[in-house]
């Protein structure tokens, strides 16, 4: 097999399904999908893990240039915008699993046979910005804790860390579907201790925590920080990804194979996004609570030094290493999902290899221009909250079509309900935009 191509789940045996191995379909345009009996009761905990892998985007070092810069320039403020945009996280990216379940496609593939030439080419180029702008921030930030730990200059420690990555991938390729959540959900798990193991030795204020659940703002920066929070909790790639790798790891179904897969899949996706949504506000409750105040720590940096003077080496070295987890797995992930995009609007497979060169480019010379790499970030995530819309209005439409889900589709009261979403995320950017030319 082609190393630079993901593995088919369509090499895996039938057999294999049922003791919760890699189902036996693909599901791509063109491509025959098998129908297969229902999974075994018990069997449910072996069916999770493309959330946990899409879940990897939210607590991408995007997330902890935004969070700590939040928490440490304004304290508690702004810990509801954590809150609110997690319950978006789930309910869309609930919402982008099952469009993959259901079509046996993904989000870009779907739109890519439902659009015109022009339309789909305009479409590809505002996703491909957005999966940019991700790249840049997770390769910034892989960077920024190999300096941490080794010392590495940034130039270089993107270079590691796109290479790194690449190898990430190659174990898809190499060993399927499972292996390679295997290994996501092993970094995500190093990731959540090296972010919350702060908040052991300095806990938050609790009176502090519930002033922070009050929906407010202090002047157009707290707007600024808020639209990057939202853009780094709610992610564009997150969405088009997450339809992929569902397609990608139980095939479509139908009939009660359906059934058990989707509510498998709310288990997967609800205790995916609970855990990073937690590793969200535990990272602005650490900055809120050891860092109010301190010198430097509107930068990664500065709050990792201001962190070992606070909260002794030990979490420092703990912090970086989660950092350094969030990078490489996080990159990992937005690659798999640049090459979603390209495949389903494009319809053109480029191999990994060369797509993860080519997106490594603009992150490494911006290194080693001298680019300020926390500020680097926080603006990525701005970009990636104009992306939202683009990603979230048409999934939106597509999983209220009766034509395309059929019974699975969206009743009116959810449909609602996102609706609110798409509306409380389109007028936070446009706040954003008018303040962003005011000043």
């Amino acid at each position: 097999m082609d190393a630079d191509v993901p593995r088919s789940v369509a090499d895996e045996p039938v057999a294999d399904v049922l003791d919760g191995g890699t189902p036996p379909a693909v599901g791509r345009p063109g491509t025959a999908v098998l129908d297969r009996p229902a999974p075994r009761r018990g069997r449910t905990p072996l069916l999770l893990g493309p959330a946990f892998v899409a879940a990897i985007a939210y607590v991408d070092p995007g997330n902890v240039a935004a969070n700590l810069t939040a928490g440490a320039r304004y304290g508690y403020l702004l810990l509801w915008v954590l809150v609110v945009a997690n319950g978006m996280a789930v309910l869309v990216q609930y919402q982008s699993a099952k469009l993959g379940l259901v079509t046996g496609d993904s989000l870009p593939g779907v739109l890519g046979g439902r659009l015109r030439r022009g339309p789909r080419l305009a479409y590809w180029v505002q996703a491909e910005v957005v999966a940019a702008a991700t790249d840049i921030a997770e390769v910034v930030g892989g960077a920024i804790a190999l300096q941490l730990l080794f010392g590495v200059p940034l130039p270089l420690g993107g270079v590691i860390v796109g290479v790194v990555s690449m190898g990430l991938l190659l174990t898809q390729n190499r060993y399927g579907q499972r292996r390679f959540e295997s290994v996501v959900v092993a970094l995500l798990a190093v990731i959540t201790i090296g972010f919350l193991c702060g908040l052991v030795v300095s806990p938050p204020d609790a009176r502090g925590v519930l002033s922070g659940l009050v929906p407010r703002f202090d002047g157009p920066d707290s707007v600024l920080l808020a639209a990057s929070m939202l853009g780094a909790t709610v992610m564009p790639h997150a969405i088009y990804v997450h339809s992929a790798l569902v397609r990608d790891r139980h095939g479509k179904a139908s009939g009660s194979a359906r059934v058990r897969l989707l509510r498998a899949t709310r288990w997967d996706v609800g205790t995916a996004l609970v855990i990073a949504g937690l590793v969200n506000i535990g990272l602005l409750l650490l900055a809120a609570s050891g860092l109010r105040g301190a010198a430097g720590t509107d930068s990664i940096e500065g709050a990792h030094a201001a962190i070992v003077v606070a909260l002794g080496p030990a979490v420092g070295i703990a912090f970086a290493v989660g950092l350094l987890a969030s990078g490489l797995a996080s990159t990992s992930v937005g690659a798999y999902a640049g090459a979603t995009i390209m495949e389903g609007l494009l319809h053109r497979r480029v191999p990994l290899l060369v797509r993860r060169v080519v997106t490594l480019i603009p992150a490494v010379v911006l290194l080693a221009a001298g680019a300020d790499p926390t500020w680097t970030l926080v603006l990525s995530q701005v970009v990636l909250s104009f992306g939202i819309p683009f990603a979230v209005i048409p999934l939106v439409r597509l999983t209220r079509d009766r034509a395309l889900m059929g019974t699975a589709r969206n009743g009116p009261w959810l449909h609602a309900v996102l609706i609110t979403v798409v509306v409380m995320v389109v007028a936070l950017n446009l706040t954003l935009l008018y303040l962003l030319v005011a000043t």
